[in-house]
């Protein structure tokens, strides 16, 4: 497993295998979303600790990552947030939709959509929110999310 601290909260890597959850639950992770088509490795159904939740996407231009995904995840990750966990989002790779997550949740706590892919390249420089499909994701949620309603 290859990951990155974004913020004090929020990680952004590759997928973990059975002995990562260990890693991830000794990083303080509680909330472990998986933005991958192919299920992988999920901690135990009855683990209280790590709470896990799949988004079935793919990585590829002509099949966008939901919105409704990205909406969904980035509630899920506030409510963990604001009860004191922490947040592994990740991908096959942790390139692009693992960071269209984390540049959501980011957005949702406040910054700017530059901003958010700003900071994810500067703390996972393999990361790329630039990508065509990636970035239209994060601005799309970025316009919505501002919406009243």
């Amino acid at each position: 497993m290859n990951y990155s601290a974004i913020t004090d909260n929020l990680f952004v890597g590759t997928s973990p295998r059975k002995a990562d959850f260990d890693i991830l639950r000794e990083l303080g992770v509680s909330l472990v979303i998986n933005m991958r088509w192919m299920p992988g490795p999920r901690p135990a159904r009855d683990d209280a600790e790590l709470h896990y939740v799949r988004f079935r996407t793919f990585d590829n231009p002509l099949l966008p990552i939901p919105l409704r995904a990205l909406i969904e995840g980035v509630q899920l990750a506030l409510e963990e947030i604001k009860a004191g966990g922490k947040v592994y989002t990740h991908c096959a790779a942790g390139r692009h939709r693992s960071v269209a997550m984390a540049a959501s949740i980011l957005i949702a706590q406040g910054l700017a959509p530059e901003g958010a892919m700003q900071l994810i390249k500067q703390q996972r420089p393999i990361a790329d929110p630039q990508a065509f499909h990636i970035r239209r994701k994060i601005m799309q949620f970025a316009r919505e999310w501002e919406l009243p309603g």
